[in-house]
């Protein structure tokens, strides 16, 4: 009779339930650091991707025919908050009121947890003598948090697929080599590179969660609406803390 197992580079992949989608605030060097903001936030969201199917993409898709008129708008924190085209209308106070009121309304109903590592640049490039790459660093720190999350949930074996934002050919080079790196204790993951254009509901969530987290570890006395929701899905221990489980700073 024949053999009812499978060739072994033919097994079947396995995918998990979630999706982690990425992005970054601040830059990455140590040579030029603006005092105003000096440091490096990585910022992985994770969701399941039903609940991103079924409620996330079409309650944002919605959120942008109530306010553009089409979805074809991307959301992006600067050109938001700085009222860019063709966020211009926000100039105006009422509508402004009305449009952030929406979009905090929707990333809290929005389940989604958030795993995040701030680089405090000055503390990093002062204490050590030859401080590791910030985006390395990390990179490395938000992937083994994952993986942990993954772990709990049952998923860690199956490949999980994170998405990240082209940058440049030298940067996502540099990138990939990173995460290639990372992964040999995390061989579940696996990256996927998405052009600046691309309309991704995940990136979107990833940039307009990620400076509000880097101003709070800058200024925590200062009022941040938006980090009064991201607050509530970091991933947290099993006393509650998000502090090195969600949210792990850096040095």
């Amino acid at each position: 009779m024949p053999s009812r197992e499978w060739p072994t580079n033919l097994w079947p992949i396995i995918y998990s339930d979630y999706l982690v989608f990425v992005d970054e605030s601040g830059d990455h060097g140590l040579v030029s650091i603006d005092p105003d903001y000096p440091v490096f936030v990585l910022d992985f969201c994770i969701v399941r991707k039903d609940h991103y199917a079924n409620f996330v993409t079409p309650r944002l898709q919605e959120f942008k025919f109530t306010h553009f008129g089409h979805d074809l708008v991307i959301l992006h924190e600067h050109d938001i908050r700085k009222k860019k085209p063709p966020f211009k209308f926000l100039e105006n106070r009422k509508k402004n009121g009305i449009f952030m009121a929406d979009l905090s309304r929707l990333i809290d109903e929005a389940d989604f947890t958030i795993i995040a590592a701030v680089i405090d640049k000055r503390r990093h490039a002062s204490t050590y003598t030859r401080p590791i790459n910030p985006y390395d660093l990390a990179l490395r720190l938000c992937m083994e948090r994952t993986y942990m999350l993954l772990k709990g949930l049952g998923q860690h074996m199956r490949t999980t697929h994170i998405v990240v934002e082209r940058r440049g050919r030298k940067e996502d080079a540099a990138l990939e080599l990173a995460f290639r790196r990372n992964r040999d204790d995390m061989p579940s993951f696996e990256i996927v590179f998405a052009d600046k254009k691309t309309n991704s509901v995940g990136l979107q969530l990833a940039d307009l969660t990620a400076r509000p987290i880097g101003r709070h570890v800058v200024n925590p006395q200062q009022p941040n609406r938006a980090w009064d929701i991201i607050r509530e899905k970091l991933r947290r221990s099993p006393a509650g803390r998000y502090e090195g489980w969600g949210l792990k700073v850096f040095p």
